[in-house]
């Protein structure tokens, strides 16, 4: 009795991709990158070199389709942690790359930090239900050319899960490379394992950055895998229906979809989604309403209507600060895509619409996952749940204390029992004082933080990762 849900009908599904198809073959896709033009051009595409405008057929949607894997290895740098997708069981993924963080020690809301994305990043290593990392915030404190290279040492140093973040232009390449197999001992390691993957984000409507797009199909070489991540908002970059930006949606994730196939056959990728709305009273992008939840949820099936990989954003908040109006968003919009099968959901650790890292809020979210993932187990009917013979023996006005299947009941898993929420009487929880669950949450983070790196790169492993960045803070400036 698995509680899941269903929200496009199949017909619905047939007409997205309808839609997104007309999208492609009739207003078509905007490259800033030669080298894709050129790709789609030699596939038989239409190209408006002079708009920078490919128009993408059908046939070459399907054909990219057939040769994406529907199925692949998430790998991580300590095996104990590889994530096949997609999944039976939903998991969780570190937002990424916020402009701003909660500093731990005095609370000011600041610009992020290399040091912010280790402590967040040793935080969600010792998070059970999150599977992919990725650095939290921005690290303003190191050059804008070499950036996301210190971004990605910090997680590879810091921890031992699958990490997926971005590059930015080609000149940045080819050292994301040497870290790659300096981390994993060769380049066929870094092919066989896909321990780490790139993000990708089509600008919307309907664009591709130049710099981004060549550097990851420059990645083909090495089998990155690359989760697409359109992110249309209706009324804004997109259409001001849900439906028509789910569509939009579609069109941009199956046209990145295309060049990335037809670069690399078979390159393994997932077929993903960040939609957020728009406040139409001010302008501002909303992550944490219940309208994000559903069109990721309907992306999800869309990924599955593939025969994909399908990951989503989903745990987001709006709120300005921790409290209760975090908590209830971030459950608003974690329900619908755990409810339609996601394989990973990206959003724990942030609030302000992805914008601020807050520690504490790594650990709620773990708990928001798990009472998320309590509610799609559903009941459990199978014949050592039925226990009519226990009403049987005690009868009318009994109670069910003694029992040996209550026994049982209290170790098993039929109810999660949370450790971040206080179960205590009033009377302990007033002498405790008052405890809540941001304060049990941020007594577990100083206990994380105190205690020594878990899984650290090897010495010399480190000394390269910092060898390489010398050399591309030097050669990049």
């Amino acid at each position: 009795m698995r509680f899941h849900s269903q929200l496009l009908t199949d017909s619905e599904k047939e007409q997205i991709h309808q839609e997104a198809l007309k999208i492609l073959q009739e207003t078509g896709a905007k490259f800033h990158s030669e080298k894709a033009l050129k790709l789609l051009e030699s596939h038989g595409a239409r190209v408006d070199w002079d708009k920078r405008i490919a128009y993408i057929s059908s046939e070459l949607v399907d054909q990219a389709i057939k040769t994406t894997p529907s199925s692949f290895v998430l790998g991580a740098r300590n095996p104990q942690y590889d994530y096949p997708v997609p999944s039976p069981v939903t998991r969780f993924c570190l937002d990424g790359t916020g402009s701003f963080a909660q500093d731990f020690y005095t609370g000011e809301h600041r610009y992020g930090t290399v040091q912010d994305n280790i402590n967040g990043l040793r935080v969600f290593q010792q998070m059970d239900m999150g599977v992919m990392a990725w650095p939290p915030v921005s690290a303003e404190d190191t050059p804008a050319y070499s950036r996301p290279l210190h971004e990605w040492a910090a997680m590879m140093r810091y921890c031992s899960k699958h990490g997926e973040h971005e590059i930015h232009n080609v000149r940045q390449a080819p050292y994301y490379a040497e870290m790659l197999i300096a981390v994993m001992g060769s380049e066929d390691a870094v092919r066989s394992r896909h321990a780490y993957s790139l993000t990708y984000c089509p600008v919307s409507p309907l664009l591709h950055d130049g710099p981004m797009l060549d550097a990851y199909l420059e990645m083909g070489s090495l089998d990155v895998p690359i989760m697409v991540l359109p992110m249309p908002a209706p009324g804004m970059t997109g259409p001001a229906s849900l439906f028509s930006n789910i569509c939009l949606a579609n069109a941009e994730a199956l046209s990145s979809i295309v060049v990335y196939q037809l670069a690399n056959p078979g390159r393994p990728l997932i077929y993903s989604s960040a939609t957020g709305t728009m406040d139409m009273r001010n302008g501002a992008f909303l992550g944490g309403t219940p309208e994000m939840g559903l069109m990721s949820a309907a992306l999800v099936e869309m990924g599955r209507f593939y025969d994909l990989p399908a990951t989503s954003a989903g745990c987001t908040a709006d709120a300005r600060e921790p409290g209760a109006d975090v908590v209830l968003e971030k459950i608003t919009t974690t329900i619908p895509p755990v409810l339609a099968g996601s394989d990973i959901i990206i959003g724990m650790g942030v609030l302000e619409s992805d914008q601020l890292l807050v520690l504490e809020q790594i650990i709620i979210d773990n708990e928001i996952a798990h009472l998320c993932e309590r509610i799609f187990q559903g009941v459990d009917s199978n014949p050592d749940r039925l226990l009519t013979s226990d009403v049987h023996d005690i009868g009318p006005g009994g109670n069910f204390l003694s029992r040996k299947s209550t026994l049982k009941f209290a170790r098993s898993k039929e109810v999660h029992n949370s450790n971040l929420l206080d179960r205590h009487t009033l009377d302990q929880w007033i002498q405790l004082g008052k405890p809540s669950m941001y304060s049990n949450a941020r007594k577990k983070v100083e206990e994380i933080l105190a205690q020594p790196v878990q899984e650290p790169l090897p010495d010399d492993v480190s000394q390269k990762l910092e060898d390489i960045l010398i050399r591309a803070d030097r050669e990049l400036a």
